[in-house]
């Protein structure tokens, strides 16, 4: 039997490519637009969608998780926390915030390494 060998021979989640992706997923869905709470579920989603998509065409060897939460711009602030117990050499999570004047936009991606 074969052993499994990651496409690319990288060791962990590279933050940076993904952070790049999600970054550009936000650009292109909420770039020029204003802040309107009948949008949300429909930006939300398509955000998430898109980065999965484009992180999955990667082909790298984990399993995402995408979360994303878009508020309307206000003095109160946006405050998130999240933690994992995890093999940190392996897997892997990286936080994109993007910021327009009406609106905030916090994405996560986790990256659990398939060991096959």
């Amino acid at each position: 039997m074969e052993e499994y060998h990651r496409p690319c021979d990288e060791v962990g989640f590279n933050a940076d490519e993904a952070h790049n992706i999600v970054k550009e997923c936000i650009d292109g869905v909420l770039g020029g637009e204003d802040y309107n709470q009948n949008n949300i579920n429909q930006w939300t989603a398509s955000i998430v969608e898109q980065s999965l998509t484009h992180l999955v065409k990667l082909g790298k060897a984990y399993k995402y998780i995408v979360t994303c939460a878009v508020v309307q711009r206000s003095a109160y602030g946006f405050h998130t926390a999240s933690s994992c117990f995890w093999d940190t050499t392996s897997d892997g999570t990286c936080t994109v915030r993007w910021e327009s004047r009406t609106m905030n936009c916090i994405v996560n991606v986790f990256a659990v390494a398939i060991v096959l």
